[in-house]
């Protein structure tokens, strides 16, 4: 996504014209409009200001490459090559895991607040997961925070353990 699309989806989830976000971020509606359009770029500064306007934070977000790592038991492990966090209410609120990683008990709700729900959600979706499953599901200190605990086979937990200790090493969680 580009930063004129990012600036437009920002002031519509807001539900603010041009001209409100314009003078709360103290600049021009024609210039914002520009943004918009993708005919000017702002300074970070200025995109600071502009998506603080509408409610919400420029942030910079580790980026996570995912690579799939075959076991010899025939099914591979999604594996990251960081962790990241999560906003609280999604690493700590309820969950539904998708059909194909909860078939026996379909459109059953999990408590993430809840330690051993959290334990058995995590053992599963590092099982069985895919990259999208992890990424949306798993929190990075929450996950570390568990890890001596979490049940897993060996080649899953083997393919996960040099992430976990780099992230315990690095301390940046």
């Amino acid at each position: 996504m580009g930063s004129d699309e990012l600036f437009r989806r920002a002031r519509r989830d807001a539900g603010l014209t041009q001209s409100e976000v314009a003078r709360r971020a103290r600049t021009s509606r024609p210039t914002l409009s520009a943004y918009e359009r993708g005919r000017k770029s702002p300074t970070l500064e200025t995109a600071r200001r502009l998506l603080h306007a509408t409610g919400h934070d420029l942030e910079a977000v580790p980026d996570v490459k995912f690579s799939y790592q075959p076991t010899s038991w025939g099914h591979g492990v999604w594996v990251p090559s960081r962790l990241w966090r999560l906003p609280v209410s999604q690493a700590l609120g309820h969950v539904t895991l998708p059909l194909h990683l909860d078939w026996s008990a379909p459109g059953r709700t999990l408590d993430l607040s809840d330690r051993g729900q959290r334990a058995r959600v995590y053992e599963v979706v590092l099982r069985e997961g895919a990259a999208g499953d992890i990424r949306a599901i798993v929190d990075g200190a929450l996950l570390v925070d568990l890890w001596d605990e979490v049940v897993l086979p060996g080649a899953v937990r083997s393919a996960w353990d040099p992430v976990i200790e780099t992230e315990l090493a690095a301390g940046t969680l």
